[in-house]
């Protein structure tokens, strides 16, 4: 039965490896900082609440084919290779904005896999692919609720919607051009006119999703608590559909809260303190890109964000940091684990297309930063 249980943790900690560094860090830091009441003081609980809240609602209309339904709408008036591969790249581009770079990875590369198929078009699967990555990660920078850093960020920082948008925009637009000089790179070759099936779900589970995403923008613009939100959508989904409760992704919840508990310990010791602050000074943008390459962006923002208060610097430094190794950016493994599902043979070429891609635009992003920050001085 020990045996068993062991094999089960195993199982579960190579599963959720990212969950599972957070909570032997956590544990690690408590025999410096022994534990007590002043644990729940570490955490963010309103992130954590508006976190909660804008997944449920992204996993009901993803539940509801609303994601797919545009994208096969969109596809029907392309009628080349490059205006298909367009069509694929800026939807996750623009919808993660809005719906998370995790979200629209997981609806849009099986869609654009199961397009290729359809066009027999299956030779694009890797660029395409690569380039779907990239454009999330890319397009979801804009927004608070873009992806879970940024909403962590914003909420602890208590920066503008407009004023984040305003930090992150130009990197945004150069972002989309490089892309849209990616696919336009792309010979064109006819296509058929597509006919990809992907039908509405029920309206008026809709109108419950549409509902969910009002509330929640409210509270991104601090117009309702955050906790009464979570509360609200709890209760609804408890009465109205558990199974939709039961899909929130807890295990990026239960990293939030590790790594909250790992750094207010850490924290509370001034030796680390001290190294980690004299590190970020004046180099916060450059610390964060490096250790996002190692421990990805989310957990970057969280661990940084306790030793410094140059909140642009960490925004810009963790959203550019999403770029470069395949790990920068957790939502990165969701394209690279459903390429290596459906196409095992070409896990290589996708790693080496995916890395020079990444580290290209990483460079170039950077050169961006550099040139804008010797215009503000």
């Amino acid at each position: 039965m020990i045996r068993q249980a062991a094999s089960r943790l195993w199982a579960f900690a190579r599963g959720e490896v990212v969950l599972s560094v957070a909570v032997l860090l956590a544990v690690v830091s408590a025999f410096f900082v022994p534990p007590n009441l002043g644990y729940l003081s570490y955490i963010d609980w309103d992130t954590l609440a508006l976190l909660f809240s804008l997944m449920a609602v992204m996993k009901g209309f993803q539940q509801e084919g609303l994601f797919e339904y545009v994208a096969s709408a969109l596809l029907q008036r392309t009628a080349t290779t490059r205006s298909m591969m367009a069509v694929l790249v800026f939807l996750p581009f623009f919808c993660s904005m809005v719906i998370t770079n995790d979200v629209s990875l997981i609806t849009f590369v099986p869609f654009a896999i199961a397009v290729l198929r359809l066009a027999r078009q299956e030779t694009l699967v890797v660029p395409l692919i690569a380039m779907q990555t990239l454009a999330a990660n890319l397009g979801s920078m804009l927004t608070p609720m873009g992806n879970p850093q940024n909403l962590y960020l914003y909420s602890r920082s208590g920066t503008g919607f407009l004023e984040l948008c305003g930090v992150l925009l130009p990197y945004v637009v150069f972002s989309g051009i490089c892309l849209l000089g990616m696919v336009a790179l792309r010979r064109p070759q006819p296509v058929p006119r597509l006919q990809v099936k992907a039908s509405l779900g029920s309206g008026k589970n809709l109108a419950w999703c549409t509902g969910g995403l009002l509330l929640c923008l409210l509270g991104i613009f601090n117009l309702v608590p955050s906790l009464a939100i979570a509360g609200i959508v709890l209760v609804v989904l408890l009465f109205r559909d558990r199974k939709l409760l039961a899909a929130v992704d807890y295990s990026l919840l239960g990293t939030f809260a590790a790594f909250f508990v790992f750094i207010g310990n850490l924290s509370a010791i001034p030796s680390f303190q001290q190294f980690l602050m004299g590190a970020l000074e004046g180099h916060v943008v450059p610390v964060s890109v490096l250790a996002s390459q190692v421990i990805s962006n989310v957990p970057a923002a969280l661990l940084l964000s306790g030793f410094t208060q140059d909140w642009e610097g960490l925004l810009i430094g963790t959203n550019l940091g999403g770029l470069g190794t395949l790990i920068a950016s957790m939502a990165s493994l969701i394209s690279y684990k459903q390429l290596s599902r459906e196409y095992p043979q070409q896990r290589g070429i996708y790693f080496r297309w995916f890395t020079v891609s990444n580290v290209a635009l990483l460079a170039l992003l950077l050169l961006e930063y550099g040139s804008l920050g010797n215009l503000s001085l």
